[in-house]
């Protein structure tokens, strides 16, 4: 991994689930069993039409938060409440992860399509707390989700970040290509993906980023 590719970057931008903590913690699983427990409750369906709702509003909106909001007015304080009462007791504090971060250059934050409050709970008990400069929830972005524009913007607006010297971290690949087209580094994190917009990818974030600080 070229150090160069990284030296220019001051703003360090790092999603939350499955790319501060590995996917194999699978804490979306519970996340997962909570929204579909929400959809099933407020839409009167099943567990499969709940299921099936739910991808369509991904892939559709996003997040099955927006399609909640855009097609039936949920309030989103509401299902963010429901979705995020969840056990972290499967997250383990990564005391290498913690130092490769603090080692970076410049200001460190995170940015999540769950709440702010999440992002707290969830980097502290991944013992990450105090290492970044800011936690972003999608409250931040009016709740309007990554991968659309208009979050990013709003984000990065608060932040006064020069994208042109930033980097973002995400396991979605389709929440890169915004930041690539503002002329971010892109790297995905422990998932499949293609596409230019994907400048590196790795399984090993902690190993990724001790290759860009030269101690």
């Amino acid at each position: 991994m070229p150090y160069d590719a990284f030296s220019h970057v001051d703003y360090w931008v790092f999603d939350l689930d499955n790319t501060l903590y590995p996917r194999s913690a699978r804490l979306f699983d519970q996340i997962e069993v909570h929204m579909a427990r929400f959809v099933m409750e407020r839409l009167g369906v099943d567990h499969t039409e709940a299921h099936r709702l739910r991808r369509y509003y991904w892939e559709t909106h996003g997040t099955t938060l927006a399609g909640l909001m855009h097609e039936h007015n949920v309030e989103p304080d509401e299902f963010l409440n429901v979705v995020h009462d969840i056990n972290l007791d499967h997250l383990v504090p990564d005391h290498n992860l913690r130092e490769q971060i603090l080692a970076l250059p410049g200001r460190k934050i995170i940015y999540t399509n769950g709440s702010r409050d999440h992002g707290h709970k969830v980097s502290t008990a991944c013992g990450l707390e105090g290492v970044f400069d800011a936690i972003y929830g999608i409250e931040d972005a009016n709740y309007v989700p990554k991968p659309q524009k208009a979050a990013f913007d709003r984000i990065f607006a608060a932040e006064n970040i020069n994208t042109r010297r930033a980097a973002m971290f995400e396991d979605d690949h389709r929440n890169l290509a915004v930041p690539h087209q503002m002329g971010m580094k892109t790297v995905l994190v422990g998932a499949e993906g293609d596409g230019d917009h994907i400048h590196h990818r790795t399984e090993d974030l902690p190993g990724f980023l001790s290759e860009l600080v030269r101690r």
